[in-house]
């Protein structure tokens, strides 16, 4: 581990402690090393911190760490699994609090990204109306070729921002190697993978280009579906670090007396909201995944507009059928069948019986039924869900954690529309329309059509599989007659740089181990 790594895994570590986030752990559990740094920690937090609650302590730590952290903590709300159930509840809310950057600075920013300064690319051009860590949004003007004058929202890249993600992120691996190397215990919990995880997540929303084309995506996937619609994209004046889209009149779905006072259904756009999420979901394997009430809007005609595809959920068609046999097993109280198709899709042993799995599955289903719609939750069945699957050896499945996190987002929006919402109700004409098309005669149909064109494409290649076969095996019978030797120079420059490489790693051991695998803990616990 470098020394800037080190230097700045360890400010982390102060901040956290002084902002009450290692009170998140429970030290009489760990080796002694974290152990020693969690109680340190506890020693220097603010007197102020005893008065917010433990997800708060983090959040506020979170944001004062710069947008990098904020980002782990927002990727660390869909992995409940990790942090848990409360920690992650609470990263949920966990909002950008950065100041925008100066309208100048902004405009440079957009003529460097398109080419031609602000006054020639937009009628106006306004300070900022919103900020977050990665972008901040301003409102603009364009002049269309028919004449007529059209409101646009100005999505721009913050400054310095990839060189600052960049250079956290490598601290992030730092760190996360770091912890696998010295914490036996924490290699489970995988955190070079939570890294990677994060750093793929962070990389698709750094280009605004990912973006518009997720709004393109959704569109053309979407434009059939009523009461739905998605801000259209000016391509001409988008690129990598600016996104101009349509500007969305209409009001936030956060502002209830708004929305009634404004004549619109709130029980229907309810019902609406949650059947948009499950259509996208399983028709088409691609869903918005921050689906929160900031990131919604109602325009005059009642549609229901969603904003920010910086955050893409996506399931291939097996994951679209689990789910969808999950729920539809739910709803008809089918609970051995749920058993066998995650016995089929491989997600749980085959030494586990199914008869056991349905009986726990029955434990989840029952209690909800008979009960009135304000009582039942989806999002907590599919919670207790994947609870019950880790006792049955499931690995943690990613695309299905965030899109219980999603559900959970969704369904929380719609319950504040209408505290009654029925989500049994409202999901199964989608799922049960679902399970008919594609595991019906019609879904058999589409399947053999499906293999017949794979099978086509296996004898297109199978002359090249072939040929590499040949010399792979050529290669093997090679190298085992003459033995693997490298060049006596390669060997040399090999050892030269491990040497170099191991000396700061070697210091960084000896003085950090207690900062480092404490940050990681109080994580992840």
């Amino acid at each position: 581990m470098g020394v800037g790594s080190f230097l700045r895994l360890t400010r982390a570590g102060f901040v956290l402690a002084r902002e009450g986030a290692f009170s998140l752990v429970q030290p009489e559990h760990l080796p002694p090393l974290p152990r020693a740094a969690i109680r340190l920690g506890r020693k220097i937090q603010r007197r102020r911190v005893a008065k917010r609650d433990q997800a708060e302590r983090l959040t506020v730590a979170l944001n004062k760490l710069g947008p990098s952290w904020v980002k782990l903590g927002q990727f660390l709300a869909t992995r409940p699994d990790l942090v848990g159930a409360e920690v992650a509840e609470g990263l949920g809310s966990l909002r950008d609090e950065i100041p925008p950057f100066p309208l100048d600075e902004a405009k440079e920013a957009v003529r460097r990204c398109l080419g031609r300064p602000v006054d020639v690319l937009y009628a106006s051009f306004s300070a900022p109306v919103a900020a977050a860590s990665i972008a901040q949004v301003h409102r603009a003007t364009v002049v269309a070729p028919d004449g007529v004058t059209r409101r646009m929202a100005v999505k721009v890249m913050r400054p310095g921002i990839r060189a600052r993600l960049d250079q956290d992120l490598a601290t992030f691996f730092s760190g996360a190697r770091f912890i696998e190397r010295v914490d036996r215990n924490a290699r489970r919990l995988k955190p070079v993978a939570v890294v990677d995880r994060l750093a793929r997540s962070v990389m698709l929303e750094m280009d605004l280009r990912l973006e518009a084309a997720a709004l393109s995506e959704v569109a053309e996937n979407s434009r059939n579906d009523a009461g739905f619609r998605v801000p259209k994209v000016d391509w001409q004046r988008s690129d990598r670090d600016v996104l101009t889209l349509e500007w969305i009149d209409g009001i936030k779905m956060s502002e209830v007396a708004e929305l009634e006072a404004a004549g619109h259904d709130r029980k229907l756009l309810a019902q609406r909201l949650m059947q948009i999420f499950l259509r996208h979901a399983l028709r088409d394997g691609f869903f918005h995944a921050d689906l929160h009430q900031g990131n919604l809007f109602v325009d005059p005609a009642g549609n229901i507009v969603a904003v920010d595809y910086g955050i893409m959920g996506r399931l291939s068609r097996a994951e679209r059928r689990f789910l969808a046999e999950i729920l539809y097993g739910f709803i008809r109280r089918d609970y051995r069948r749920i058993a066998e198709v995650h016995r089929e899709a491989g997600y749980v042993p085959a030494r586990h019986s199914i008869d056991d799995f349905a009986q726990a599955l029955r434990a989840i289903g029952e209690p909800i039924h008979g009960q009135s719609a304000r009582d039942i939750s989806m999002a907590r069945v599919l919670t207790q869900l994947l609870e019950v699957t880790e006792m049955f050896d499931m690995e943690t499945r990613t695309e299905l954690i965030l899109l219980q996190k999603t559900m959970m987002v969704v369904e929380g929006v719609a319950r504040s529309l209408d505290p009654d919402f029925d989500m049994w109700a409202a999901s199964e004409p989608i799922v049960a329309d679902w399970v008919a098309r594609h595991m019906g005669p019609l879904g058999l149909v589409d399947e053999a059509l499906a293999g017949a064109e794979w099978f086509r494409r296996l004898v297109g290649v199978l002359p090249e599989l072939g040929e590499r076969a040949g010399a792979v095996t050529r290669n093997i019978a090679d190298i085992s007659r003459r033995g693997f030797r490298l060049d006596p120079d390669t060997v040399a420059q090999l050892a030269e740089a491990n040497a170099k490489r191991a000396r700061p790693q070697r210091w960084a051991l000896f003085i950090g181990a207690a900062a480092l695998v404490g940050i990681f803990v109080a994580l992840v616990n």
